[in-house]
């Protein structure tokens, strides 16, 4: 079996499923005339301002203060990009503890005397790029020897395939990664621990196991040799095989009992099953995204999803019903460029991806949604080693929203400002302002000009943490802690 061939398998599925088109066929122009699908649940009405909650989606009662750095920093003598769509512009950029508090003029000195300065000039001063497709634990080309592998993979070796790939990340930039299916776990750990401070890399939003119907895409990753199932209760997997409404339902249950920021979907799956899993996911207040296609995207809109990952085939009926419900799209046309240089020419072997998919076929759909508007933000989908290519992927990435008809600073809204909206953060995250976490990196040159200067990126900080010093990985020396007294 090829490299290509096992690749596309630990993608997909080989397994036969029921056949969906058994079923009634869906199409997108029922969504109107359908019941209307639960709304995502806002809980604002019961947590006031005033009471302090978690950086995530789900927005959870914490202590004042919680996981926020001591101390305060200035940003003197650069330009800022601040990720609104405003041009860049001279200024001063303050942080207390995990927040940004002012943005001032240049020459105005009003920030706390004892802060650290730090001199940035002669570079772009902006806010952290955002990732929204990322799985932190995926196979490396190592593995690939062995198709299973992923299945059998240790929450150990997960957690430490994710901090590589997190360090690979934040040297690009990126301050935020939507993981939106990992093994177990691991990405809940990775989380706790960035947020905490212990390990120096993007925060992380999680989605947990991607949910699919037992020969959909991504299944395969649940099966052993001679496809006997894992239990989905075992805490290794990366996809959780459901079937039936029931089963959808009590699969997103368990990532929201993991601590899930959203939940993820794939193909195939009924119009019952998808439709199950949105409103249990939104009655407890998780937006959702779908990994999917053609006519199950018409199943995704009816059931009131709120983004679609990919540039895959769509009718235009369903484009327009995407932009007028307000679901968002993160087009991955990386990972799709990838495949058609690295594998072959194609995906070849796998039951969710039958159709024809070329680097012409992924511009003219990110054009048609562009056309549409469709809000789109950026994700790269970068699995087994391909985040190696880093921070080169994000760039090309940058340039095939330029190819889809965004300027350049369109695109870098895009990966910050949009992005965030996207992930439901745009209260706390995607642009410079007062107010706004402090997620912020600096570079040599002008990205907004050249989006080149993103391979010198040359600090990061993460919710007011100093992550990346010199364009290396920092961690503060460990602080001794005096030993008790005899008593």
């Amino acid at each position: 079996m090829t490299i290509a061939r096992i690749a596309a398998l630990l993608l997909a599925t080989a397994i036969t499923a029921t056949p969906v088109m058994a079923q009634e066929p869906v199409i997108a122009q029922d969504r109107d005339s359908g019941p209307e699908a639960r709304p995502l649940y806002n809980r604002d009405q019961w947590l006031p301002p005033t009471v302090p909650t978690s950086d995530e989606v789900l927005r959870i009662p914490v202590p004042a203060d919680y996981n926020a750095p001591k101390g305060s920093f200035v940003l003197v003598g650069g330009r800022l990009f601040d990720g609104t769509g405003k041009p860049a512009r001279p200024a001063t950029v303050v942080v207390q503890g995990k927040s940004i508090t002012a943005v001032l003029s240049p020459g105005d000195r009003n920030w706390p005397a004892d802060a650290v300065v730090y001199d940035v000039a002669g570079k772009t001063v902006m806010p952290g790029l955002i990732d929204l497709h990322t799985h932190l634990t995926n196979f490396r080309s190592a593995d690939a020897a062995n198709v299973y592998s992923s299945a059998g993979i240790s929450g150990a070796e997960s957690v430490m395939r994710g901090q590589w790939r997190m360090g690979i990340f934040l040297q690009a930039g990126v301050t935020s990664m939507r993981d939106v299916g990992s093994h177990g776990d691991a990405p809940f750990v990775l989380k706790r621990a960035q947020a905490a401070g212990e390990i120096p890399g993007p925060r992380i939003f999680a989605a947990g196991q991607l949910i699919t119907q037992t020969g959909g895409h991504a299944a395969i990753h649940a099966f052993g040799p001679g496809f006997p199932e894992v239990p989905n209760g075992n805490p290794n997997s990366m996809t959780r095989i459901a079937s039936g409404p029931d089963q959808w339902r009590e699969a997103v249950r368990i990532q929201f009992a993991k601590g899930a920021d959203l939940i993820k979907l794939a193909s195939e799956y009924s119009q019952a099953e998808i439709t199950a899993a949105v409103d249990e996911a939104h009655s407890l207040g998780l937006p959702v995204t779908t990994d999917t296609e053609t006519q199950y995207i018409d199943m995704a809109i009816r059931a009131g999803v709120d983004s679609i990952e990919h540039p895959l085939p769509r009718s235009d009926a369903a484009i327009a019903l995407m932009a007028r419900r307000g679901i968002a799209s993160v087009p991955t046309f990386v990972p799709y460029r990838l495949v058609m240089r690295t594998w072959g020419g194609g995906y070849f072997g796998s039951t969710s991806r039958r159709f024809e998919l070329n680097e012409e076929s992924i511009l003219a759909m990110g054009r048609k949604m562009r056309r549409a508007g469709i809000k789109m933000g950026i994700g790269l989908d970068l699995i087994s080693d391909w985040p190696d290519y880093m921070p080169g992927a994000y760039i090309n990435e940058l340039e095939s929203f330029e190819l889809i008809g965004y300027t350049k600073t369109e695109a870098l809204v895009a990966a910050t400002k949009t992005s965030a909206e996207i992930m439901h953060m745009g209260d706390r995250l995607g642009t410079i302002e007062p107010g706004k976490l402090a997620d912020i990196i600096v570079v040599d040159g002008n990205p907004d000009e050249d989006f080149a200067a993103l391979r010198k990126v040359r600090t990061a900080f993460v919710g007011g943490r100093l992550m990346l010093q010199d364009g290396r990985l920092y961690k503060p020396p460990h602080e001794e802690v005096p030993m008790p007294e005899r008593k």
